[in-house]
């Protein structure tokens, strides 16, 4: 007789045909064939050196030596089935955080949140601001939510959502002076940026063929804000000509209080759903998926 346990798979499958008093029955509970559960229990029998069960009529009875393995296996794969239970009930209850930087969320996700509670309620999702500028940082959310250029750090998983693009914005009567065949005429005015994107503007400009000389003449003497909605606000103002995702000026293009004189054009940088590479439960593909699907639709629209 073996001192060890016998393999779990086999014990669950005389759990089953005990409790239920049939092979098939036993089967049908754990979506596998006849033939598997009798194997199992045969290994059983070889592994006690002991016969569980005996022939009954057409059917089948426990030995007194089944009797004794049932006795135990019952108390415990109740509480098996307990402790599963409790934990799935605890992971479905708890929220899943998503992490956004703050311009993301005013000016794109916001708007859209009834919505995504609504398409998504199993989700329970929680909304925080980004801690950190750099989303492989951010350590206390169940994903996060951000613009960024790979490659990408070994120690996440990202799903790429759609490719950035920037545009140069102006208030109307400031675009008005600008040349849209000639996006030199950019120079002529203030340039407005914000810190945590230093490489928005030379992406502009190279894209459109601008010197990088002239373009850090024109930022020394420019202005710069800790936030993007403050550069939205100072645009608007008529106080330079700001850069921007494209994603988080669209309403103000469609209004009309702001104008993007050279259009938008595509960046290195993706809007990406960051997950933790060793996913817990909280954070389990099954969780996130929906999300990131959710978004790709969204962004589609």
């Amino acid at each position: 007789m073996h001192n060890s346990l016998p393999p779990l798979s086999a014990l669950r499958a005389f759990e089953a045909t005990a409790r239920l008093g049939s092979v098939t029955a036993a089967a049908e509970e754990l979506s596998v064939t006849h033939g598997a559960v009798s194997r199992q229990l045969r290994s059983l029998d070889d592994h006690f050196g002991v016969a569980l069960f005996t022939k009954a009529g057409r059917g089948i009875a426990l030995t007194p030596h089944g009797e004794k393995l049932q006795s135990g296996l019952s108390d415990a794969f109740a509480q098996l089935r307990d402790s599963c239970a409790a934990l799935k009930r605890d992971v479905e209850d708890a929220p899943f955080t998503l992490a956004c930087p703050g311009s993301l969320l005013a000016r794109w996700l916001i708007p859209r949140l009834d919505r995504l509670h609504r398409d998504l309620p199993d989700l329970k999702l929680k909304v925080v601001v980004s801690e950190s500028e750099h989303p492989e940082k951010q350590t206390d959310a169940s994903a996060t939510l951000a613009f960024s250029e790979p490659p990408w750090p070994a120690e996440v998983d990202v799903v790429e959502l759609i490719p950035e693009q920037i545009c140069a914005v102006a208030s109307p009567p400031l675009a008005a002076q600008c040349d849209p065949a000639n996006p030199a005429t950019l120079f002529d005015n203030t340039l407005l940026y914000t810190a945590s994107r230093p490489q928005a503007w030379p992406h502009w400009a190279s894209a459109h063929g601008l010197e990088q000389s002239q373009l850090e003449a024109a930022l020394h003497q420019g202005q710069g804000f800790e936030h993007l909605y403050y550069l939205m606000e100072a645009a608007v103002a008529g106080l330079g000509v700001a850069i921007a995702p494209t994603l988080l000026v669209e309403d103000d293009l469609k209004s009309g209080r702001l104008v993007a004189p050279w259009g938008s054009i595509e960046t290195p940088a993706r809007l990406c759903l960051w997950l933790p590479a060793q996913a817990d439960l909280l954070t389990h593909p099954r969780r996130s998926e929906p999300l990131a699907e959710w978004l790709k639709g969204e962004l589609g629209r």
